[in-house]
């Protein structure tokens, strides 16, 4: 098989010739708007894309509906619960704080992109704000928008997100700790141990 690589603006505006349709622009907004608050409002998971000095990451969230928070027409907060340590995400911000996010609510189609900037706070009074059963997350990081819209169906329709007789199995996947053993951090006995307490272990560290 051949690569027949777009390397220009020029070559690409060639190869997808068509104009956005109207109401793809029109969705667009520079604040939050009282509808895209809802949106965000009922969603309980999403993906933040951050940049840094090695790259490009992106780290999912997720908690209850609403646990990022619409503070206002230009801001959010989103609280860093309890994590693996690596503070991927919080080392780009302070390397790059440009941030986009993309929302998903379980059952619906559409999907939220959101693009700003982002920094990290550690005010008490603001860590306590966003406490889940008196526990307290490390930090909040608060995004100031600049751009949001919903991107439509298509991608969670062909994809089978929400349909329940498409998901996988989960037994007949790698588990996460066949994914370490193979990258040489558990001995075969080890990545045993690892799998069957991980389970209880997460959920007992979720906050």
């Amino acid at each position: 098989m051949g690569s027949r690589r777009i390397t220009t603006l020029a070559e690409l505006k060639e190869h997808y010739p068509a104009e956005p349709a109207h109401n793809s622009l029109a969705k667009e907004s520079e604040i939050v708007t009282p509808l895209y608050r809802e949106l965000i409002e009922a969603s309980p998971f999403c993906v933040v894309v951050t940049v840094g000095e090695d790259g490009l990451d992106c780290s999912p969230r997720g908690d209850a509906a609403g646990f990022v928070r619409v503070c206002d027409s230009h801001t959010l907060e989103m609280p860093d619960r309890r994590g693996n340590n690596r503070l991927d995400t919080l080392r780009n911000l302070i390397a790059e704080p440009m941030v986009g996010l993309i929302f998903l609510i379980p059952g619906v189609g559409e999907t939220i992109r959101v693009r700003g900037h982002a920094h990290i706070d550690t005010d008490p009074e603001l860590l306590a704000s966003h406490a889940v059963g008196g526990k307290t997350p490390a930090s909040v990081i608060v995004v100031e928008v600049t751009r949001i819209y919903f991107q439509c169906a298509r991608a969670v329709i062909r994809s089978g997100l929400w349909d329940t007789s498409r998901h996988a199995d989960r037994s007949s996947l790698p588990t996460a700790g066949m994914l370490t053993e193979e990258q040489g951090g558990f001995t075969e006995e080890e990545r045993a141990d690892y799998d069957a307490a991980l389970e209880g272990r997460q959920r007992q560290t979720l906050y």
